[in-house]
């Protein structure tokens, strides 16, 4: 059996709890938070993807339209 350094925890405002004691609810809800919470990284992830993606798009479309602009 593991001991009980590597079992999974959680901790709620500085209490700290084993998984394994909880309820069949309690499991559900921490698995629920667990998966949000890689959801809410790979989102951050994404948004910062897509922030880097617009300002390159903004300074392709600026160079553009200048270039256009001397040529008139």
């Amino acid at each position: 059996m593991a001991n009980k350094e590597n079992k999974a925890r959680l901790k709620i405002d500085d209490t700290e709890y084993l998984v394994e004691d909880m309820t069949d609810k309690e499991k559900v809800l921490y698995n629920h938070l667990s998966d949000i919470t890689k959801k809410i990284g790979t989102m951050s992830f994404n948004i910062e993807q897509l922030e880097f993606g617009r300002v390159a798009i903004v300074g392709a479309l600026k160079k553009s339209l200048l270039m256009e602009k001397e040529v008139k």
